[in-house]
């Protein structure tokens, strides 16, 4: 029983870290597409940031603020943060 916990445990702080390198993932990816014509850039940071708010309170108030300054994009974010949910649950 001690085990087991202590393996999910493990299996938390793995998730926890590979959502951190995907959301950056896509940062990095959103900025290089900023200078890239095949990219789109805005679209990547987007999803990466909709991905890393579940662990940053600061990245939740980014958000927010680009919710009221860029109505447009946040419809994008929200479709994103939906599906990044569903993927959690499944798991």
């Amino acid at each position: 029983m001690e085990s087991l916990q202590k393996w999910n445990c493990e299996m938390d702080k793995v998730k926890n870290v590979l959502i951190l390198v995907v959301g950056w993932s896509f940062v990095f990816f959103g900025i290089v597409g900023l200078f890239l014509p095949v990219l789109q850039g805005i679209l990547f940071i987007m999803i990466g940031l909709a991905i890393l708010s579940s662990r940053s309170e600061l990245v939740k108030r980014f958000l927010s603020y680009l919710e009221h300054r860029f109505p447009h994009y946040h419809e994008k974010v929200e479709y994103w943060r939906k599906k990044v949910r569903n993927w959690k649950k499944r798991d």
